[in-house]
C-alpha cells in the first residue's frame, strides 16, 4: 500500500517537482477542522501584533508555493504550521512534517531569522555527510551576505540546520535554485514518511496567507 505522498504523486512525478520540471496539479478544495481554526485565532492574532509579522507571513507564502508539493491537498495530514508554538527556542511559526521540523522563522530585533533542516549531504562539496566538508562558499553565495548565514549538525547523521538572518537573505536563499532543489529533496523526504504528527497545532490563519497565492491550478 502507498504510503506518504506516493498516494497523490508517484516517484517520478515527485521528482520532476523537486526538480523544477513541473507543478503538480492540486485540488481547489481544503479540508478544514473549525475547531483547530478557532483554536489558535487568538495567537494568529498575537503574531499580526509583531513588527515581524508582514515579513513572516510573506516568507511564508514563498515557502508555500515553492516547498511543499500539492499543499491544498496535503495540508495538515502531511505538513503543518503553527503559531507561536509553545515548544523551546521561542519560534513565531514552524513548519512540519511526519515528526520533523522543517523550517521555522524567529525574532531578530524587529527583523526575522529563519532556520531550514535539509539533509547535510545536499551542502558538502562531495556529497558525503562529513561535517568537515561543508560547502561553505556555496551557503555564502546563497545569502545577501556572509554573516547573514551559519550553521549546525542537528541529531541524524544526514540532518543539517541552517540559520539565515533578515528577510532579504532569506529570499535570497529561497531563491537560489540548489537551496531550494535541497529544500525540495528534505520536504519529499519526511512527507513520504506518513502523517504528520503535528496536526493538532496546525493554524488555519497561517494556512491562508501559505495557501493564498494560487497554489491550486
Amino acid at each position: 500500500m502507498s504510503t506518504g505522498l506516493r498516494q497523490f504523486l508517484d516517484l517520478q512525478q515527485q521528482r520532476d517537482w523537486m526538480e523544477g520540471k513541473t507543478i503538480p496539479h492540486d485540488t481547489n478544495e481544503r479540508s478544514e477542522s473549525l475547531e483547530l481554526r478557532f483554536k489558535y485565532v487568538a495567537r494568529f492574532e498575537k503574531l499580526l501584533r509583531q513588527p515581524q509579522a508582514q515579513e513572516v507571513l510573506d516568507i511564508l507564502r514563498r515557502y508555500g508555493r515553492d516547498c511543499i508539493p500539492i499543499p491544498r491537498r496535503t495540508e495538515r495530514h502531511y505538513w503543518s504550521v503553527s503559531c507561536l508554538p509553545s515548544t523551546p527556542g521561542k519560534a513565531l511559526v514552524r513548519v512540519n512534517a511526519s515528526w520533523m521540523e522543517l523550517f521555522s522563522l524567529y525574532a531578530d530585533g524587529d527583523g526575522i531569522r529563519a532556520l531550514f533542516v535539509v539533509h547535510l549531504s545536499d551542502f558538502t562539496t562531495d556529497h558525503s555527510i562529513d561535517h568537515e566538508q561543508v560547502d561553505d562558499a556555496f551557503l555564502e553565495r546563497c545569502v545577501v551576505t556572509p554573516d547573514d548565514v551559519s550553521y549546525f549538525f542537528p541529531r541524524g547523521d544526514d540532518n543539517f540546520g541552517i540559520r539565515v538572518r533578515g528577510f532579504s537573505s532569506i529570499g535570497k536563499f529561497l531563491a537560489a535554485p540548489q537551496a531550494l532543489l535541497a529544500i525540495r529533496a528534505f520536504n519529499l523526504t519526511h512527507m513520504n514518511r506518513g502523517r504528520n504528527a503535528y496536526q493538532a497545532s496546525h493554524c488555519y490563519s497561517l494556512a491562508d496567507h501559505m495557501l493564498s497565492d494560487g497554489n491550486a491550478e
